[in-house]
């Protein structure tokens, strides 16, 4: 079983479409959206839930007023402000380090799992499809990245699936980590900008230090084209495959807005052509 992680450094570089393009291209897959913050891989792939599940990141305090003698201990603690003069504990606040339950005498402070999010087993027209949504404001989202990984490559195992297609997090943070670590490849999908550039570089850094075999592909390139042989430099020069670059094309939009991959909505067109070309590139890549 082979995984790929498709990743940006950056958020809007067109991540999520080539990673959905991929995940409609190759047959025998599993899917599996762990940008968990902020997922959109549904808009295109449209997944039919089979099973879900609650996740809990962390712990919070959850106070008893009928055991609470007011001492104001726990407010002199909290070095997170999440105690009030009344001495009611904000939950956006609280950081969930414990020491407030630690000092309360009347064990009126109890500290809980949190509700944090919800993952999901879906179908797709393309094959089974891993995916989560982590709650508004809350964290741990690294922790179910991976709770999206395990279930994708259990059914991949049982399924007899050889690949399974991430779709990552955008950044170098620690959801980007859990979606790169032990995967054998990945694609870095970057856009002829400043940041992309810089982004590019750092996640670039990021994959090389988990020891993960990375590839490049540059999108919108005719943006700025003095920007995208930049990138084509930098990509020699540190020896990373490019395996395609592809022009702004009004029909990725269309396809968008019809809820469609580019490699659906026009499968013989020039960009759904040049995906296709850089996954055979990387597919060939992981399998020797």
């Amino acid at each position: 079983m082979r995984q790929i992680t498709v990743i940006s450094g950056k958020g809007g570089t067109g991540k999520t479409s080539i990673s959905s393009a991929i995940a409609t291209l190759e047959e025998r897959k599993v899917i599996a959206d762990c940008d968990v913050d902020a997922p959109d891989m549904h808009l295109i792939l449209h997944p039919e839930v089979k099973e879900s599940g609650d996740f809990y990141g962390g712990v919070r305090a959850i106070k008893d007023d009928s055991k609470c003698i007011d001492c104001g201990l726990c407010r002199q603690v909290c070095r997170f402000d999440a105690v009030d003069e009344k001495f009611d504990i904000d939950p956006f606040k609280c950081d969930g380090c414990g020491f407030c339950a630690y000092v309360c005498p009347t064990k009126a402070i109890e500290m809980k799992e949190n509700l944090s999010g919800h993952w999901y087993v879906s179908e797709t027209d393309y094959g089974p499809m891993v995916h989560a949504k982590l709650d508004i404001g809350e964290e741990n989202s690294g922790k179910l990245v991976t709770v999206v990984r395990n279930k994708a490559r259990i059914i991949a195992e049982k399924e007899g699936y050889p690949y399974i297609v991430i779709d990552g997090p955008p950044g170098i943070g620690c959801p980007v980590t859990s979606a790169i670590t032990g995967v054998d490849a990945v694609l870095i999908v970057t856009e002829p900008t400043m940041s992309g550039i810089h982004d590019m570089e750092r996640v670039l850094k990021v994959a090389r230090h988990f020891g993960t075999e990375p590839f490049v592909l540059i999108n919108r390139y005719d943006l700025n084209r003095e920007m995208a042989e930049r990138i084509e430099d930098y990509c020699k020069k540190e020896f990373v495959p490019l395996v395609g670059t592809i022009d702004y094309d009004p029909d990725v939009t269309k396809a968008m807005v019809n809820g469609l991959s580019i490699t659906q909505y026009r499968p013989d067109g020039r960009t759904s052509k040049i995906i296709k070309k850089a996954w055979e590139t990387v597919k060939e890549s992981m399998e020797t």
